[in-house]
């Protein structure tokens, strides 16, 4: 059976590479392709031409509303735009309470190996008193921090509940960067430059940097392979790429 698919942002670096993905899958038919311009949000759920998938990667400010208006649609729904707070998916869990029949699944990075990096650095996160993240993208990316530093961020706090929060001394100064989750994020934004993470864990006598550097968007394609595969059966509100793959 095949699945009728919407992507909003399909004009996007992401949203190409997402609508190619399902242009080129036996399983998925693309049905509408919208720009983030298109008012997707706006134009009420006929937007999406029947989809039974609605895939949002647009901008964060336009994001909790296209999942809105796709959900008044009775499709499931891929988020892979970045600013999803933890407020925002509290918020969005809540209202899923609401329809148990359909499902969100929230993608802050559809690499494979930034998922793996993430999850090394939730494992040695309990052993290092003193824990902060660096990313550094393309100069044309318009939110910090990314959306796979702060989930980084909230998994690394979740990995330390036992032992509390990371030593951040000097936070109030502004060039330490934001914290999230007691974590130090520090956004760089570089012509040049694709996506790289590193995670530095110190103690004492010691550092650990774990690092993922993004090369080409090729990188994606099996993540969003992956992802595409799952969300058309899950109910409730799914975060992260790793619930699918096995990870963490």
């Amino acid at each position: 059976m095949v699945t009728p698919v919407a992507v909003v942002g399909a004009t996007g670096r992401l949203g190409g590479l997402v609508a190619a993905v399902v242009e080129e899958h036996p399983d998925f038919e693309l049905v509408a392709s919208l720009s983030s311009k298109d008012g997707a949000h706006e134009a009420g759920p006929s937007v999406f031409r029947g989809a039974a998938l609605v895939v949002d990667v647009t901008v964060p400010a336009l994001s909790p509303a296209i999942v809105d208006t796709a959900l008044e649609s009775g499709a499931n729904v891929l988020v892979g735009t970045s600013g999803w707070s933890q407020d925002r998916l509290a918020k969005l869990r809540a209202g899923l309470e609401q329809r148990p029949e359909q499902g969100v699944f929230v993608v802050p990075n559809f690499s494979i190996g930034s998922v793996l990096g993430t999850h090394l650095a939730t494992i040695a996160a309990p052993w290092f008193p003193s824990v902060e993240i660096v990313e550094t993208h393309h100069a044309g990316k318009i939110d910090s921090p990314s959306g796979t530093a702060v989930r980084t961020a909230e998994l690394i706090a979740e990995a330390r509940r036992e032992v509390g929060p990371v030593e951040a001394p000097h936070v109030d100064q502004r060039a330490r960067g934001q914290q999230v989750a007691s974590v130090p994020i520090h956004s760089l934004r570089l012509p040049g430059v694709k996506a790289v993470q590193d995670v530095l864990l110190s103690g004492p006598g010691e550092t650990l940097t774990i690092r993922h550097d993004t090369n080409d968007d090729i990188a994606y394609l099996a993540g969003i392979r992956a992802a595409l595969s799952a969300v058309g059966s899950m109910r409730g509100l799914t975060v992260g790429l790793g619930s699918v793959l096995g990870i963490g």
